[in-house]
């Protein structure tokens, strides 16, 4: 199959009629169907790349393939291996659970390419063997002539030849909320594609006619389809997993290995030996933590459905929290994609309600009911109360202007209304008022207003048809100025975000002065927005450094927004995406978080990581929020894992070495390890702080082993102390050392996590009732077990009042070291 000729046609609206036709090796009479079937074999069908599916059981092996996924798989069969069947059962369940969900959870990507392939036109009308008729439109090919009407899908990028009144809405690839008119000849800057129509757009009205060029991959709807079937990377949350996966399982091994081999070579017995040390890989492996995540992030999910949020991806939420820079597309999320009529003045530049009077009686009696007609008689609803429609000339797309011949209050009175170049060539007035007019204009499409001009005069003879040749002699009244207008919200949300410490940054297809203006009016930096044309200029490096200090960009293709999202990720920001176009859909599929709101297209929604039912970005300000809350929440388990419970098993390592008896019986470690678990389970119901929210919370590495650091040794020292004392000062047995040294490594490792889990005072920031009833239950089992019948198959036995009582003192004496000890540990960087 050979590439269709996209190099020669990057910008095909450029080229001469006759010039492209050389180049596709055709003629404006249409194509031969043996012409049309060599081509479609040598270019292949007007369709997209299919997505590459990943299956059910690939998708379950790439999940249990992740670092941490194998340690607990191993730790979970060597634990039934060694008798512990229950502990081992639970542990991959917990696996199979976390994966199942995960799976289910994803897979959006294919579907976003589907629903893309789904919203082209399925029938196409071509010239073929010199006479039009309908194909399947995936049998169009360059070279092809098309015809389109009002109300079609465009099937694929091509050249206008003829055009009839015709207008195109492309809002959904390029951002521009207005009809584009669309009309054949030579295109009149760089940024001209009036002479173009593009694949996905809807003919609003009129016909035209049209030579493809492009189709399928080639074009740029199929551009936006290639980029969503391609695989997604790692999403921050994944790639923190799997960092922290590989830390656990370095330590974890090299734990395992010195305890084993020191043992062995120090004659103890190998079989002991081996079953401590798969206790001790047990104890280290964080194998709830596939389960906290997962219940933490569904619990997010479902407090951010309640805040008008949907997730599609649980994994989005972490990302959601993390994230530094949001990009938004302009149109339909600042604003709100409804064309108002913004002001309305007169010949000489005042406010005056007439234009916009008369342009509503025109819109109402006689107008074609586009955008702009929809925005005056919104803006002036009774304006035609008392009029009568006597006669019209529809708007003519080659004369810029329509008119309308109408009776009422004033008389009969014929309004003009279109381009102001056009209406104003028509009216009675001398060239330094005419040029003063277009100046006001021209400052108009600086504030980023579309602006029509109105014209009347009295009609004196008998009512009928308006004719061209009565357009003469008018009486100019005035302009009506439209706008897209920012959102009551808009502004407000993004000082909300700034102060969470995320910048916002705008990214539209819609022309840079519009954009421009829409930054100043919702408080984003607008001295400078850089266009589609500057960025194209720009290498990557050079674009990296731009967008730093840029918060405004204009007139962008849909790759040039994920390049965009591309070099801020590079710059180390985590970047999410808000957009509702197919024009969005590369972005929201390269940012680290993709968010669509509820009117939004297919494709759009489809290739979000999140939805959005309320299209507000005060609602993204809430769900960064929630986001943040469920990372602080899973935080709170990675942090208990890197300090008591790592310092507790480090100590018992260092223990078995040197003690002639080994410090706690597998057994022992293995119940430890449960109960240490059963005292989380409330982690995912806990409160957090609104300090704990403030600021995007990113998971670093650097940080954790800080806190390990720190956190992980004070532990130790006090299990040495332990040590020490039921040696020394208590000469206990080795059966009343395992028994006190479990009691005090569980009231520790229980304990803490009321210090941990708030940056402030434990007492000043309580724990949620369900934390503080898991964690206090499974502390009271561990009290009170060697005090019972069942705490003698453990290997326990009743240590005397004496050495609870020193226990009792040292836990107290390590909780208020660890609160000490706290701000040091968990300072950033």
């Amino acid at each position: 199959m050979t590439k269709p000729p996209t190099s020669q046609t990057s910008q095909f609206w450029h080229l001469s009629t006759d010039a492209l036709c050389t180049r596709l090796g055709c003629s404006l009479q249409g194509l031969s169907t043996h012409q049309a079937a060599e081509r479609l074999d040598r270019f292949g069908p007007n369709s997209d790349a299919p997505p590459r599916i990943e299956g059910a059981a690939r998708a379950i092996l790439r999940r249990l393939l992740e670092p941490l996924s194998l340690i607990l798989l191993v730790a979970g069969i060597v634990s039934m291996l060694t008798g512990d069947d229950i502990g081992g059962l639970i542990i991959v369940l917990i696996l199979a659970l976390s994966i199942g969900l995960d799976t289910v959870q994803e897979g959006h990507a294919v579907r976003a390419a589907e629903v893309l392939r789904r919203s082209v036109a399925l029938k196409a009308e071509v010239r073929r063997d010199g006479a039009f008729r309908e194909i399947e439109v995936d049998r169009v090919v360059p070279g092809d002539l098309l015809r389109v009407r009002a109300g079609d899908i465009i099937p694929a990028d091509a050249l206008v030849v003829e055009s009839t009144a015709f207008t195109a809405g492309e809002a959904a690839l390029t951002g521009e909320p207005y009809p584009v008119p669309k009309r054949a000849g030579a295109a009149s800057d760089p940024d001209d594609t009036a002479n173009a129509l593009f694949r996905g757009a809807v003919a609003q009205t009129g016909e035209a006619i049209a030579l493809v060029v492009r189709t399928g991959r080639d074009t740029v709807f199929g551009a936006a389809a290639s980029a969503l079937a391609e695989t997604q990377a790692p999403s921050p949350f994944e790639r923190d997993l799997r960092e922290f996966g590989l830390v656990i399982a370095r330590a974890t091994l090299a734990l395992v290995l010195v305890v084993l081999t020191v043992r062995v070579v120090f004659g103890r017995e190998v079989l002991d030996s081996l079953l401590f040390a798969v206790a001790l890989a047990v104890g280290l492996t964080p194998e709830l933590l596939p389960m906290i995540t997962t219940v933490t992030l569904s619990r997010g999910a479902l407090r951010m459905a309640g805040r008008k949020v949907i997730v599609k991806r649980l994994a989005a939420i972490h990302d959601l929290g993390a994230m530094t820079v949001l990009c938004t597309d302009k149109t339909g999320t600042l604003t709100s994609a409804e064309i108002t009529l913004a002001r309305s003045i007169d010949a000489e530049g005042k406010e005056r309600a007439r234009a916009a009077q008369l342009g509503a009686i025109a819109a109402s009696l006689g107008g074609d009911r586009g955008a702009l007609d929809a925005a005056l008689v919104a803006g002036r609803p009774d304006a035609a109360q008392g009029w009568t429609l006597a006669g019209r000339q529809a708007f003519d797309f080659s004369r810029r202007l329509g008119s309308v011949l109408a009776t009422g209050p004033e008389g009969a009175l014929l309004i003009v209304k279109g381009a102001p170049e056009a209406v104003l060539s028509l009216c009675t007035m001398d060239e330094s008022a005419r040029d003063a007019a277009l100046a006001r204009v021209h400052d108009f499409a600086g504030e980023g207003l579309r602006t029509i001009a109105i014209a009347s005069r009295i009609w004196n003879g008998a009512l009928r048809e308006v004719e061209t040749e009565d357009e003469i002699d008018l009486v100019f009244e005035g302009f009506c100025a439209f706008a897209d207008p920012p959102k009551p919200t808009a502004a407000s949300a993004i000082a909300r975000l700034a102060a969470r410490g995320i910048s916002l940054k705008i990214l539209s297809g819609d022309d840079p002065v519009v954009v421009k203006r829409l930054a100043g009016l919702v408080g984003l930096n607008p001295e400078r927005v850089l266009s589609g044309a500057d960025v194209a200029a720009l290498s990557d490096e050079a674009l990296a450094v731009q967008v730093r200090s840029i918060d405004a960009f204009g007139r962008l293709a849909p790759d040039q927004k994920s390049r965009i999202v591309k070099a801020l990720q590079a710059g180390g920001e985590v970047v999410g995406f808000l957009g509702d176009g197919i024009n969005d859909a590369p972005a929201l599929k390269v940012a680290d978080v993709g968010l669509s709101v509820d009117g939004a297209t297919g494709v759009a929604q489809a290739a979000a990581d999140m939805i959005l039912l309320a299209s507000d970005l005060e609602v993204v300000a809430d769900g960064v929020e929630e986001g943040r809350r469920t990372f602080a929440n899973i935080l709170k388990y990675v942090r208990m894992g890197a300090s008591s419970n790592f310092g507790n098993m480090l100590s018992m390592a260092a223990a078995s070495l040197a003690l002639p008896f080994l410090p706690m019986l597998a057994t022992q470690i293995l119940l430890n390890n449960l109960l240490y678990d059963l005292s989380e389970l409330g982690i995912p119901f806990d409160r957090v702080s609104a300090r704990a929210t403030a600021q995007p919370q990113v998971w670093s590495m650097s940080r954790l082993v800080r806190f390990a650091a720190i956190m992980g040794p004070l532990s130790s020292v006090f299990d040495a102390l332990t040590f020490l004392a039921l040696l020394y000062l208590f000469k206990a047995s080795p059966e009343e050392f395992r028994t006190a040294w479990f009691v005090e490594s569980m009231a520790t490792q229980i304990l803490v996590i009321f210090i941990i889990r708030t940056n402030g005072r434990p007492w000043r920031d309580r724990p949620d009732p369900a934390l503080a009833m898991s964690s206090l239950t499974a502390l009271l089992v561990a009290m009170v077990l060697p005090f019972t019948p069942i705490g003698a198959w453990f290997g326990f036995v009743a240590p005397p009042p004496v050495v609870m009582a020193a226990i009792a003192l040292l836990v107290v004496v390590y909780l208020a070291c660890a609160e000490l000890l706290k701000p040091f540990a968990i300072r950033k960087d």
